[in-house]
């Protein structure tokens, strides 16, 4: 039995419980007060800001305005207290959260209250210096509450940043808030007493440190009954927003952007301390992901990616380079790759030595993952030297091979076959180079575009045309930005549903067709043309980039017509592996064919991928499935 006024043999603290007048808070602050502050009575003191429930939706709702978060992203609540953020995410649907903090007091009642509300949430104690996870392990981490500046040295405050960048993922965000140290400074309270509640009476007293860096907090905690219960001190490092964007950009991170401040709708309404005025702030993780422990070098299958040169320009990118959307894209890639069974990827990227490496590991890889779809060099007119390439080196590869990429490329070319299959297409008028006398068209409206060309580039709201003077405008600004040298095609302007359908496998035997999307025009504005061209794709500031695309309703003749026309194309074209086709409605609703793609966007986010999603795919699904459709067309299974 366990009694406090025995003395069997133990050393007892004859230390009386408060200290009385001091002239230095500073010299009685320990250097880990953190590790024993944390208990029943801190919940008492700030329960006026910790323990209401508005105040927690309120910083809940702040956080989820300024950082862009998703439900299924794999998320950290870093010294998480009691856990009321994370209950309160779990309540608003995110289910991969967990949270951890140094106090085991706060964690044991973190797993109490969550148990009491019966939501599964995850708490782990641990040290933020010293995190126990892996890293790329977090999409998000959140330090909320004003938790962030406690040890003594900054030095400590750094190793908690680095913990956080080495367990985020690449592109992963990092959401602080703290006290706003450049007004505490200047505002903060000396003295000030508070009643907490009928029995529980508490006096503050603070000081800037020395150095002025810290604010020094000391607070007696008085019972009527029992008197003194508590004498305890505290600091808290003050942090401007120069200060903690340094400290941040020292831990490796960018993008750091600041969110304004907030204030807590206290019901006490006293002394909120270091709560009184707190700086929302966050940044972002640019990395590669961590090198993995090598898999079983036997049975996995060792893949090569190849991709764009990130080092070279790119005339179809707004700024002509790759900028962070491409690497973002990379990442994402690169992080459902990571978590597939059975193989090993290495990346090429380097179109300077593209040709040497090659000849280097071709006899130690199974095949190339070819994502190249910028071209030889970042030239689109360039794609189909890649398969060349690897098939002079006699290196198998996913995706269409040289043949198909020339095909597909020239839009007058591919209308011809479709034509010579009985594939229906619109109008259109095919103008040579040297064309200098233009016939008009027998339709309008109509759109006009380069016949050679990726991505939509040079496809825009003016590229719909109403009129011969709109026509030649159309004309002459093509030919100004791609050069006169460049065929152009005046194609029948169709008004009906924009349509794109997916292609995974190898017909006649082994695919899979996608479910059918549709572009979603109900958000733009209606005098722009219905278009899905190079604003919606590349240019975020244009409506346009406000497009979504759904999955499609149709009659089932119609979705039938479009399938079967696209697996006619998918082998004449020589296709293989994964393919796209464009379609769009006439004003009678009858299909008709725009463009085919052999070597589609790969990107998460791309009409490919949000296709396979509808048909119950994930991303890392769909980029699975392309490969082993690979594989079963090389025969390696």
């Amino acid at each position: 039995m366990h009694n406090e006024n025995l003395n069997l043999g133990r050393k007892i603290n004859t230390l009386p419980i408060c200290l009385g007048p001091i002239s230095n808070l500073e010299e009685n602050v320990t250097e880990d007060w953190w590790n024993k502050i944390f208990n029943a009575y801190y919940l008492k003191t700030d329960g006026d800001v910790v323990e209401d429930e508005k105040i927690t939706i309120q910083e809940i709702d702040n956080l989820l305005n300024f950082l862009d978060i998703k439900s299924n992203d794999s998320i950290l609540d870093l010294c998480c207290g009691q856990g009321r953020h994370v209950i309160e995410l779990v309540n608003r649907g995110f289910n991969e959260i967990e949270g951890l903090d140094r106090s085991r007091f706060l964690i044991r009642k973190a797993r109490s209250t969550s148990k009491k509300k019966g939501i599964n949430c995850r708490f782990r104690e641990g040290d933020a210096r010293n995190l126990p996870y892996n890293p790329d392990s977090f999409n998000a981490i959140l330090i909320l509450g004003n938790s962030f500046g406690y040890f003594e040295s900054i030095t400590d405050d750094l190793k908690v940043l680095k913990e956080i960048y080495r367990t985020l993922k690449p592109w992963g965000k990092v959401f602080i808030d703290l006290t706003d140290g450049e007004y505490l400074k200047t505002h903060f309270q000396p003295r000030s007493w508070e009643w907490i509640d009928k029995e529980l009476f508490v006096c503050r007293e603070r000081s800037l440190s020395l150095d002025k860096q810290r604010l020094i907090s000391r607070e007696v905690i008085t019972h009527v009954n029992k008197g003194v219960i508590v004498d305890q001190f505290y600091a808290e490092r003050l942090y401007s927003e120069e200060t903690i964007s340094d400290l941040l950009k020292n831990a490796g991170f960018s993008d750091i952007s600041f969110h304004g401040t907030i204030k807590p709708d206290s019901q006490r309404d006293q002394d909120l301390g270091m709560m009184e005025r707190r700086i929302l702030v966050s940044a972002i993780v640019k990395k590669e992901w961590a090198v993995e422990k090598k898999k079983d070098t036997k049975k996995a299958k060792k893949i090569v990616v190849l991709f764009g040169d990130p080092n070279k320009p790119d005339i179809l990118k707004p700024f002509r380079k790759f900028d962070d959307d491409d690497f973002f894209t990379i990442d994402q890639l690169k992080a459902a790759l990571k978590n597939m069974e059975g193989y090993n990827f290495t990346y090429l990227n380097n179109h300077d030595t593209l040709i040497q490496d090659l000849i280097k590991i071709k006899n130690d890889i199974s095949y190339v993952f070819n994502l190249c779809d910028e071209g030889f060099f970042n030239n689109a007119r360039n794609e189909l030297h890649i398969p060349a390439l690897l098939d002079i080196l006699k290196i198998p590869y996913t995706g269409s091979g040289p043949q198909s990429l020339g095909f597909c490329y020239d839009k007058s070319l591919v209308r011809g076959i479709a034509k010579e299959l009985d594939i229906p297409i619109p109008e259109a008028l095919f103008i040579n180079p040297n064309d200098n006398v233009i016939d008009l068209p027998l339709y309008f409206p109509a759109i006009v575009k380069p016949n050679l060309g990726d991505s939509s580039f040079g496809i825009t709201q003016r590229s719909v045309v109403n009129n011969g003077e709109e026509l030649l405008n159309a004309i002459r600004e093509i030919r100004e930005t791609f050069g006169y040298d460049k065929s152009i095609l005046v194609e029948q302007f169709l008004t009906g549903k924009d349509l794109t359908i997916g292609i995974i496998g190898n017909p006649p035997e082994n695919y899979l067709v996608l479910p059918i999307l549709e572009e979603d025009y109900s958000s733009l504005p209606p005098e722009l043309p219905k278009i899905c061209g190079y604003e919606a794709k590349w240019q975020p500031d244009s409506p346009y980039w406000e497009i979504n695309s759904i999955q499609a309703e149709l009659p089932d003749d119609i979705t039938q017509k479009i399938e079967n026309c696209s697996l006619k194309l998918f082998q004449r074209l020589e296709c293989q592996d994964y393919v796209r086709f464009d379609w769009r409605l006439d004003k009678d609703g009858f299909p008709r064919l725009l463009e085919v793609n052999p070597n589609p966007g790969w990107c998460w986010d791309g009409h490919l991928a949000k296709m396979a999603n509808f048909g119950g795919l994930s991303y890392q699904e769909m980029l699975e499935k392309i490969l082993i459709t690979t594989e079963k067309r090389l025969q390696m299974q």
